[in-house]
């Protein structure tokens, strides 16, 4: 599964980080950033959900917006 924060539409509400912190972090720019290992977001299945509450539809999973 292929997951992308786009850093021109995420503000930094950190819905994402709390809807599924094993995939999604906050860095320094402000913004939530993918973590190296988005393999594990299958498993967890929590990138739809962030997706989905995501207010900027910032989080595009396998090419597509959510």
């Amino acid at each position: 599964m292929d997951v992308y924060v786009d850093p021109d539409k995420c503000i930094g509400c950190e819905i994402c980080v709390n809807a599924c912190p094993d995939i999604f972090e906050m860095q320094a720019d402000g913004l939530s950033h993918v973590k190296e290992d988005a393999a594990a977001c299958e498993q967890e299945g929590c990138c739809e959900e962030a997706a989905e509450l995501c207010p900027t539809d910032a989080i595009f999973i396998n090419g597509e917006p959510r």
